[in-house]
Protein backbone atom coordinates (compact mmCIF):
# COMPACT_ATOMS: atom_id res chain seq x y z
CA UNK A 1 0.00 0.00 0.00
CA UNK A 2 1.59 3.43 -1.21
CA UNK A 3 1.89 6.03 2.35
CA UNK A 4 -0.92 8.63 2.04
CA UNK A 5 0.40 10.92 5.23
CA UNK A 6 4.53 10.83 5.95
CA UNK A 7 4.55 11.79 9.92
CA UNK A 8 8.27 12.97 11.72
CA UNK A 9 7.85 12.98 15.79
CA UNK A 10 10.41 14.86 17.55
CA UNK A 11 10.35 12.00 20.38
CA UNK A 12 8.77 8.72 20.96
CA UNK A 13 5.68 9.28 23.16
CA UNK A 14 4.41 11.99 20.83
CA UNK A 15 5.00 9.37 17.95
CA UNK A 16 2.77 7.37 19.59
CA UNK A 17 0.15 10.14 21.02
CA UNK A 18 0.11 10.47 16.46
CA UNK A 19 0.04 7.46 15.91
CA UNK A 20 -2.88 6.65 18.38
CA UNK A 21 -5.25 9.58 17.00
CA UNK A 22 -4.33 8.54 13.62
CA UNK A 23 -5.51 4.52 14.67
CA UNK A 24 -8.63 6.10 15.62
CA UNK A 25 -9.63 5.41 11.91
CA UNK A 26 -9.29 1.56 12.52
CA UNK A 27 -6.67 1.52 9.41
CA UNK A 28 -3.24 0.18 10.02
CA UNK A 29 -0.51 2.84 11.60
CA UNK A 30 3.16 1.75 10.98
CA UNK A 31 5.53 3.85 13.71
CA UNK A 32 8.93 3.48 13.52
CA UNK A 33 11.69 3.68 15.72
CA UNK A 34 14.23 6.30 13.92
CA UNK A 35 14.92 6.07 10.23
CA UNK A 36 14.60 3.08 8.75
CA UNK A 37 18.13 1.32 7.21
CA UNK A 38 16.02 -0.49 4.36
CA UNK A 39 13.75 0.85 1.93
CA UNK A 40 10.31 1.23 2.09
CA UNK A 41 8.62 -2.93 1.99
CA UNK A 42 4.51 -2.64 2.56
CA UNK A 43 4.59 0.58 4.09
CA UNK A 44 1.10 1.45 5.81
CA UNK A 45 -1.09 4.14 5.08
CA UNK A 46 -0.13 6.10 7.98
CA UNK A 47 3.61 5.76 8.76
CA UNK A 48 5.09 7.25 11.41
CA UNK A 49 8.92 7.79 12.15
CA UNK A 50 9.76 8.54 15.84
CA UNK A 51 13.34 10.44 16.83
CA UNK A 52 14.62 11.37 19.82
CA UNK A 53 15.49 14.86 18.76
CA UNK A 54 13.58 17.01 21.19
CA UNK A 55 17.06 18.98 22.32
CA UNK A 56 19.29 17.26 20.48
CA UNK A 57 21.94 19.66 18.22
CA UNK A 58 20.50 21.67 15.82
CA UNK A 59 22.14 20.17 12.54
CA UNK A 60 22.11 16.74 13.85
CA UNK A 61 18.09 16.78 14.14
CA UNK A 62 17.86 18.76 10.88
CA UNK A 63 19.78 15.78 9.18
CA UNK A 64 17.56 13.31 10.99
CA UNK A 65 14.77 14.85 10.08
CA UNK A 66 15.65 15.38 6.31
CA UNK A 67 16.80 11.52 6.20
CA UNK A 68 13.12 10.41 7.48
CA UNK A 69 11.37 13.10 4.72
CA UNK A 70 13.31 11.14 2.22
CA UNK A 71 12.57 7.30 3.68
CA UNK A 72 8.36 9.13 3.54
CA UNK A 73 8.59 10.09 0.29
CA UNK A 74 9.98 6.81 -1.06
CA UNK A 75 6.98 4.89 0.73
CA UNK A 76 4.92 7.25 -0.96
CA UNK A 77 3.89 9.67 0.77
CA UNK A 78 3.03 13.47 -0.78
CA UNK A 79 1.61 15.03 2.54
CA UNK A 80 3.83 15.51 5.39
CA UNK A 81 3.52 16.27 9.05
CA UNK A 82 6.15 16.84 11.71
CA UNK A 83 4.71 16.22 15.25
CA UNK A 84 6.31 18.33 18.49
CA UNK A 85 4.60 18.66 21.85
CA UNK A 86 1.79 20.50 22.21
CA UNK A 87 3.65 22.44 24.93
CA UNK A 88 5.68 23.77 22.13
CA UNK A 89 9.16 22.16 23.97
CA UNK A 90 11.72 23.82 22.31
CA UNK A 91 14.80 26.44 23.23
CA UNK A 92 15.69 30.05 21.75
CA UNK A 93 17.44 27.37 19.29
CA UNK A 94 15.05 24.89 17.64
CA UNK A 95 14.43 22.46 16.93
CA UNK A 96 10.74 22.85 15.86
CA UNK A 97 11.27 25.74 13.39
CA UNK A 98 14.71 24.87 12.13
CA UNK A 99 13.35 21.06 11.00
CA UNK A 100 10.21 22.88 9.68
CA UNK A 101 12.24 25.13 7.14
CA UNK A 102 14.51 22.58 5.88
CA UNK A 103 11.21 20.59 5.37
CA UNK A 104 9.76 23.49 3.66
CA UNK A 105 13.08 23.42 1.34
CA UNK A 106 13.05 20.26 0.62
CA UNK A 107 9.30 20.39 -0.01
CA UNK A 108 9.16 23.13 -2.45
CA UNK A 109 6.68 24.80 0.20
CA UNK A 110 6.54 28.46 0.59
CA UNK A 111 4.16 28.18 4.40
CA UNK A 112 3.23 26.40 6.55
CA UNK A 113 1.29 26.22 9.79
CA UNK A 114 1.98 25.73 13.86
CA UNK A 115 -1.02 24.49 15.60
CA UNK A 116 0.16 22.35 19.06
CA UNK A 117 -3.07 22.90 20.49
CA UNK A 118 -5.09 19.63 21.72
CA UNK A 119 -8.35 20.68 24.01
CA UNK A 120 -8.92 16.76 25.05
CA UNK A 121 -5.49 17.00 26.56
CA UNK A 122 -5.95 20.80 27.65
CA UNK A 123 -3.91 22.56 24.97
CA UNK A 124 -5.78 25.74 23.61
CA UNK A 125 -4.09 28.47 21.44
CA UNK A 126 -6.03 31.80 21.73
CA UNK A 127 -4.47 35.08 19.92
CA UNK A 128 -1.13 33.07 19.50
CA UNK A 129 -0.97 32.36 23.32
CA UNK A 130 -0.83 28.89 24.32
CA UNK A 131 -2.76 27.55 27.58
CA UNK A 132 -2.41 24.62 29.50
CA UNK A 133 -5.53 24.22 31.04
CA UNK A 134 -6.51 27.58 32.26
CA UNK A 135 -3.14 28.65 32.98
CA UNK A 136 -0.82 30.14 30.23
CA UNK A 137 2.34 27.89 29.37
CA UNK A 138 4.49 30.52 31.34
CA UNK A 139 2.56 30.15 34.18
CA UNK A 140 1.44 26.19 34.29
CA UNK A 141 4.21 23.48 35.22
CA UNK A 142 6.07 23.39 31.93
CA UNK A 143 8.04 26.85 33.35
CA UNK A 144 9.81 24.43 35.43
CA UNK A 145 10.93 21.62 32.97
CA UNK A 146 14.28 20.06 33.76
CA UNK A 147 15.23 20.21 29.73
CA UNK A 148 13.12 22.91 27.94
CA UNK A 149 11.65 25.50 30.62
CA UNK A 150 9.01 27.34 28.86
CA UNK A 151 8.69 30.75 29.93
CA UNK A 152 6.86 32.68 27.32
CA UNK A 153 3.45 31.52 26.40
CA UNK A 154 3.62 33.62 22.90
CA UNK A 155 4.23 31.36 20.31
CA UNK A 156 4.97 33.58 17.94
CA UNK A 157 7.79 35.28 20.06
CA UNK A 158 8.52 31.19 20.66
CA UNK A 159 9.26 30.73 16.96
CA UNK A 160 10.84 33.96 15.81
CA UNK A 161 13.98 33.55 16.86
CA UNK A 162 13.93 29.40 15.56
CA UNK A 163 13.31 30.59 11.45
CA UNK A 164 14.75 32.74 9.09
CA UNK A 165 11.51 33.81 7.37
CA UNK A 166 8.57 36.14 9.06
CA UNK A 167 5.92 34.25 11.13
CA UNK A 168 1.96 35.05 11.28
CA UNK A 169 -1.19 34.61 12.86
CA UNK A 170 -4.60 33.12 11.87
CA UNK A 171 -6.29 34.20 15.08
CA UNK A 172 -9.64 32.04 16.45
CA UNK A 173 -12.09 34.84 14.77
CA UNK A 174 -10.33 33.81 11.36
CA UNK A 175 -10.76 30.00 12.28
CA UNK A 176 -14.60 30.40 13.70
CA UNK A 177 -15.87 31.43 10.27
CA UNK A 178 -14.96 28.65 8.68
CA UNK A 179 -12.27 26.40 6.16
CA UNK A 180 -12.62 29.31 3.32
CA UNK A 181 -12.03 31.56 5.55
CA UNK A 182 -8.98 30.42 7.02
CA UNK A 183 -7.83 29.38 3.64
CA UNK A 184 -7.78 33.41 2.59
CA UNK A 185 -6.17 34.57 5.73
CA UNK A 186 -3.20 32.28 5.17
CA UNK A 187 -3.00 33.30 1.48
CA UNK A 188 -2.98 37.15 2.55
CA UNK A 189 -0.11 35.72 5.07
CA UNK A 190 1.33 34.35 1.47
CA UNK A 191 1.05 37.43 -0.55
CA UNK A 192 2.93 39.23 2.21
CA UNK A 193 6.20 36.95 2.44
CA UNK A 194 4.91 35.37 5.95
CA UNK A 195 6.48 31.22 5.58
CA UNK A 196 5.41 30.22 9.43
CA UNK A 197 1.83 30.90 10.59
CA UNK A 198 0.70 29.81 13.84
CA UNK A 199 -3.53 28.96 14.19
CA UNK A 200 -5.60 29.64 16.75
CA UNK A 201 -7.29 26.59 18.13
CA UNK A 202 -9.45 26.05 21.59
CA UNK A 203 -12.05 23.64 20.72
CA UNK A 204 -12.57 20.19 18.88
CA UNK A 205 -14.37 21.97 15.85
CA UNK A 206 -11.23 24.24 15.38
CA UNK A 207 -9.03 21.44 14.41
CA UNK A 208 -11.31 20.00 11.99
CA UNK A 209 -11.53 23.79 10.43
CA UNK A 210 -8.31 24.05 10.25
CA UNK A 211 -7.57 20.36 8.74
CA UNK A 212 -10.15 21.34 6.06
CA UNK A 213 -8.30 24.51 5.56
CA UNK A 214 -4.88 22.91 5.29
CA UNK A 215 -4.92 19.23 3.79
CA UNK A 216 -3.55 19.94 0.49
CA UNK A 217 -0.40 21.63 2.35
CA UNK A 218 2.54 19.73 1.60
CA UNK A 219 3.75 20.17 4.94
CA UNK A 220 1.19 21.05 8.23
CA UNK A 221 3.53 21.15 11.79
CA UNK A 222 2.01 20.48 15.27
CA UNK A 223 0.51 18.46 18.03
CA UNK A 224 -0.57 15.31 17.29
CA UNK A 225 -4.54 16.64 17.47
CA UNK A 226 -4.08 18.65 14.55
CA UNK A 227 -3.83 15.32 12.89
CA UNK A 228 -6.68 13.89 13.95
CA UNK A 229 -9.27 14.88 11.64
CA UNK A 230 -7.08 14.02 8.24
CA UNK A 231 -8.08 10.30 7.67
CA UNK A 232 -12.06 11.12 7.69
CA UNK A 233 -10.93 13.39 5.30
CA UNK A 234 -8.57 11.23 2.94
CA UNK A 235 -11.57 8.59 3.61
CA UNK A 236 -13.80 11.13 1.93
CA UNK A 237 -12.28 11.67 -0.86
CA UNK A 238 -10.83 8.77 -1.76
CA UNK A 239 -7.24 9.37 -0.94
CA UNK A 240 -7.44 6.66 1.61
CA UNK A 241 -9.07 3.54 0.57
CA UNK A 242 -11.89 1.83 3.17
CA UNK A 243 -10.25 -1.39 2.66
CA UNK A 244 -6.80 -0.59 3.91
CA UNK A 245 -5.77 -2.91 6.59
CA UNK A 246 -6.51 -3.11 9.92
CA UNK A 247 -4.89 -3.97 13.41
CA UNK A 248 -4.57 -7.51 14.92
CA UNK A 249 -3.89 -7.68 18.61
CA UNK A 250 -1.75 -10.12 20.10
CA UNK A 251 -2.10 -12.64 22.94
CA UNK A 252 0.14 -12.25 25.25
CA UNK A 253 0.97 -13.54 28.98
CA UNK A 254 0.22 -11.40 31.92
CA UNK A 255 4.48 -10.43 33.11
CA UNK A 256 3.99 -6.41 32.85
CA UNK A 257 6.43 -4.06 34.07
CA UNK A 258 6.05 -0.11 34.88
CA UNK A 259 8.56 2.24 34.37
CA UNK A 260 8.68 6.21 35.23
CA UNK A 261 11.20 8.84 34.28
CA UNK A 262 8.99 11.87 33.87
CA UNK A 263 8.82 14.35 36.39
CA UNK A 264 5.70 16.37 35.40
CA UNK A 265 2.43 17.30 37.38
CA UNK A 266 0.35 14.85 36.02
CA UNK A 267 3.19 11.68 36.36
CA UNK A 268 3.50 12.35 39.94
CA UNK A 269 -0.12 12.24 40.45
CA UNK A 270 0.14 8.93 38.45
CA UNK A 271 3.00 7.15 40.11
CA UNK A 272 1.31 8.48 43.87
CA UNK A 273 -2.08 6.73 42.86
CA UNK A 274 -0.59 3.65 41.69
CA UNK A 275 -1.37 1.00 44.23
CA UNK A 276 0.91 -1.85 42.68
CA UNK A 277 4.69 -2.61 44.46
CA UNK A 278 6.74 0.35 43.95
CA UNK A 279 10.59 1.49 43.95
CA UNK A 280 12.21 4.63 43.62
CA UNK A 281 15.14 5.61 41.88
CA UNK A 282 17.55 8.02 43.00
CA UNK A 283 19.87 9.97 40.34
CA UNK A 284 22.38 10.41 42.96
CA UNK A 285 22.56 7.05 44.46
CA UNK A 286 22.47 6.05 40.58
CA UNK A 287 25.46 7.69 39.77
CA UNK A 288 27.72 6.13 42.60
CA UNK A 289 26.30 2.87 42.95
CA UNK A 290 24.73 2.18 39.70
CA UNK A 291 21.32 0.19 39.16
CA UNK A 292 22.04 -2.90 40.77
CA UNK A 293 19.78 -2.07 43.60
CA UNK A 294 16.93 -1.80 41.56
CA UNK A 295 17.77 -5.20 39.79
CA UNK A 296 17.98 -6.80 43.09
CA UNK A 297 14.23 -5.47 43.64
CA UNK A 298 12.97 -6.42 40.77
CA UNK A 299 14.19 -9.80 40.75
CA UNK A 300 12.22 -10.46 44.08
CA UNK A 301 9.14 -8.79 42.45
CA UNK A 302 6.14 -10.85 40.65
CA UNK A 303 5.67 -9.42 37.40
CA UNK A 304 2.45 -10.22 37.70
CA UNK A 305 1.82 -7.87 40.04
CA UNK A 306 2.62 -5.05 37.43
CA UNK A 307 5.92 -3.45 39.69
CA UNK A 308 6.29 -0.16 39.08
CA UNK A 309 10.29 1.52 38.95
CA UNK A 310 10.33 5.15 39.00
CA UNK A 311 12.26 8.61 39.10
CA UNK A 312 9.76 10.70 38.74
CA UNK A 313 9.96 13.49 41.62
CA UNK A 314 9.12 17.04 42.62
CA UNK A 315 10.68 19.73 40.93
CA UNK A 316 13.04 20.71 43.93
CA UNK A 317 13.81 17.60 44.21
CA UNK A 318 15.04 17.17 40.54
CA UNK A 319 16.83 20.52 40.77
CA UNK A 320 19.33 19.20 43.35
CA UNK A 321 19.62 16.23 41.52
CA UNK A 322 21.02 18.53 38.88
CA UNK A 323 22.97 21.18 40.66
CA UNK A 324 25.27 18.45 41.58
CA UNK A 325 25.30 15.62 38.49
CA UNK A 326 24.47 18.55 35.81
CA UNK A 327 21.18 18.90 34.02
CA UNK A 328 22.20 16.49 31.34
CA UNK A 329 23.96 14.10 33.68
CA UNK A 330 21.26 13.45 35.92
CA UNK A 331 18.92 12.31 33.40
CA UNK A 332 21.11 10.49 31.08
CA UNK A 333 21.79 8.19 34.78
CA UNK A 334 18.27 7.85 34.92
CA UNK A 335 17.42 6.78 31.26
CA UNK A 336 20.28 4.33 30.97
CA UNK A 337 19.08 2.81 34.77
CA UNK A 338 15.45 2.62 32.97
CA UNK A 339 16.91 0.80 29.75
CA UNK A 340 18.27 -1.84 31.62
CA UNK A 341 15.62 -2.50 33.69
CA UNK A 342 13.56 -2.88 30.96
CA UNK A 343 16.08 -5.90 29.28
CA UNK A 344 16.26 -6.86 32.85
CA UNK A 345 11.96 -7.37 32.61
CA UNK A 346 11.74 -8.54 29.56
CA UNK A 347 14.18 -11.51 30.34
CA UNK A 348 12.26 -12.34 33.25
CA UNK A 349 9.45 -12.94 31.32
CA UNK A 350 7.95 -9.52 31.30
CA UNK A 351 5.57 -8.89 27.71
CA UNK A 352 4.02 -5.84 28.88
CA UNK A 353 5.66 -2.35 29.29
CA UNK A 354 4.08 0.88 30.43
CA UNK A 355 6.43 3.18 29.97
CA UNK A 356 5.78 7.68 30.96
CA UNK A 357 8.13 10.36 29.49
CA UNK A 358 9.91 11.04 26.47
CA UNK A 359 13.29 10.67 27.24
CA UNK A 360 12.43 7.63 28.74
CA UNK A 361 10.61 5.79 26.24
CA UNK A 362 13.31 6.64 23.73
CA UNK A 363 15.49 5.00 25.88
CA UNK A 364 13.69 1.89 26.50
CA UNK A 365 12.62 1.56 23.25
CA UNK A 366 16.55 1.61 21.68
CA UNK A 367 17.46 -0.83 24.98
CA UNK A 368 14.67 -3.36 23.75
CA UNK A 369 15.73 -3.14 19.74
CA UNK A 370 12.27 -2.35 19.17
CA UNK A 371 12.17 -0.55 15.45
CA UNK A 372 8.65 -1.06 14.50
CA UNK A 373 5.20 -1.06 16.39
CA UNK A 374 1.71 -1.67 15.34
CA UNK A 375 -0.76 1.17 16.63
CA UNK A 376 -3.61 -0.55 18.57
CA UNK A 377 -6.17 0.92 20.98
CA UNK A 378 -6.08 4.04 23.44
CA UNK A 379 -5.63 4.20 26.90
CA UNK A 380 -6.27 7.82 27.16
CA UNK A 381 -6.09 10.73 24.61
CA UNK A 382 -3.21 10.46 22.54
CA UNK A 383 -1.69 7.36 24.47
CA UNK A 384 -2.26 3.65 22.58
CA UNK A 385 -0.77 0.23 23.34
CA UNK A 386 1.53 -0.74 20.70
CA UNK A 387 2.27 -3.95 19.33
CA UNK A 388 5.95 -4.90 18.30
CA UNK A 389 8.64 -7.67 18.55
CA UNK A 390 11.78 -7.36 21.41
CA UNK A 391 14.54 -10.17 21.04
CA UNK A 392 12.69 -12.69 19.19
CA UNK A 393 9.57 -12.18 21.30
CA UNK A 394 6.30 -10.25 20.90
CA UNK A 395 5.36 -7.68 23.30
CA UNK A 396 3.26 -4.81 24.05
CA UNK A 397 4.15 -1.43 25.03
CA UNK A 398 2.75 2.19 26.20
CA UNK A 399 4.71 5.32 25.86
CA UNK A 400 3.09 8.00 27.63
CA UNK A 401 4.07 11.78 27.27
CA UNK A 402 4.63 13.26 30.96
CA UNK A 403 1.38 14.70 31.07
CA UNK A 404 -1.15 13.01 29.80
CA UNK A 405 -3.70 10.45 31.10
CA UNK A 406 -5.71 10.85 34.47
CA UNK A 407 -4.22 10.08 37.93
CA UNK A 408 -5.32 6.40 37.48
CA UNK A 409 -3.40 5.75 33.91
CA UNK A 410 -1.48 2.95 35.10
CA UNK A 411 -4.03 0.82 36.06
CA UNK A 412 -5.84 2.13 33.51
CA UNK A 413 -3.29 0.74 30.90
CA UNK A 414 -3.38 -2.63 32.55
CA UNK A 415 -7.28 -2.81 32.18
CA UNK A 416 -7.67 -1.48 28.61
CA UNK A 417 -4.83 -4.34 27.31
CA UNK A 418 -7.13 -7.05 28.54
CA UNK A 419 -10.70 -5.83 27.66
Amino acid sequence: MTTVLGCIADDFTGATDLAGLLARSGVRVSLRIGVPDAPPSDPAAFEVIALKCRTAPVAEVVAECRAALKWLQAAGAKRFFWKYCSTFDSTPQGNIGPVAEALMADLGTDQTIYCPAFPENGRAIFMGNLFVGESPLAESPMKDHPLTPMRDSNLMRLLAPQVTKPVGLANRLTVAKGPDALRARLADLAGQGVAHVVVDAVANEDLYTIAEACREMPLITGGSAIAMPLPALYLADGTLSAKAPRVQKPDLPPETILLSGSCSAMTRAQVAAYPGPKYRLDPLLLAAQGPQAARDWLAAQDLTQAPLIYATAEPEVVRIAQAQLGTAAAGEVVERALATLATAARDMGARRFVVAGGETSGAVTQALAVRLLTIGAEIAPGVPWCFADSAGQPIAITLKSGNFGTESFFADALERLTA
